[in-house]
């Protein structure tokens, strides 16, 4: 990466997510004694190129400050929005002093604790010179079905040039910014920051990157999460 060009990381953590069951936001649950959302915010105040990471609270946000890395001067913060491409924006223009057009952002889900430092290393040697950028992804390996409303199989989707699209995802700051305030202008909702981009049409790259970078949606994702960053710790 070239010297000029700065690396910043943004988590929208500002969901209240309560599908895996418990009485409080999902990245706030803990793994052997640390939250999802610490685990997911790690691997970039330890990488050596990213300058900074922005975290995208709930207005009423019910434990960020009980946290012990809230004083970390790597660490600001600023409020979400309604979905989760509002908190993108929102941390995008809390950045605006800070960094310039040409300049990576880092989209990570809250809820990603597996996150391998060499999927990060990967993402951003791959992409450092990109003119768009692009995102961690996994081939699909599955037989693919589609379902109709009563959830009988209506077709089997060929597979080849299918991929799970995962975080992070990494844009250039201006182009990421005006892609989603396009799509909000235009009432599109994004399900990630690839989609704004294709929008726009930008080419995003897609990157390998580990099975083990899951999101925690369901319960039996805690257990996984907790198999592979025990693995990862070991490793």
């Amino acid at each position: 990466m070239n010297s000029y060009q700065r690396c910043w990381a943004i988590i929208p953590a500002a969901g209240i997510g309560m599908r895996v069951g418990a009485d409080i936001p999902k990245q706030y649950m803990k793994i052997n004694g640390k939250t999802i959302l610490e685990y997911a915010i790690d691997p970039f105040l330890r990488h050596p190129q990213v300058d900074g990471v922005m975290v995208v609270l709930a207005e009423n946000d019910p434990a960020w400050s009980d946290l012990g890395i809230n004083e970390i001067d790597q660490l600001i913060t600023t409020i979400g929005g309604k979905e989760r491409f509002h908190s993108v924006l929102n941390g995008l223009i809390a950045l605006e002093n800070s960094v310039s057009d040409d300049d990576w952002i880092l989209v990570h889900d809250a809820a990603r604790p597996c996150l391998e430092m060499k999927d990060v290393d990967k993402l951003i040697n791959t992409l450092c010179e990109h003119p768009t950028g692009g995102i961690l992804a996994m081939p699909v390996r599955d037989t693919m079905k589609r379902s109709n409303l009563d959830n009988v199989i209506s077709s089997t989707v060929e597979r080849e040039g299918l991929w799970h699209a995962l975080t992070p995802q990494m844009f250039r700051y201006k182009k990421l910014r005006v892609s989603i305030e396009q799509a909000i202008e235009k009432n599109i909702k994004l399900t990630d920051e690839a989609q704004a981009m294709e929008k726009i049409g930008e080419d995003p790259m897609l990157v390998e990157g580990s099975v083990r970078n899951i999101k925690v949606t369901m319960p039996d994702d805690i257990e996984l999460a907790t198999f592979y960053l025990s693995q990862m710790e070991n490793s």
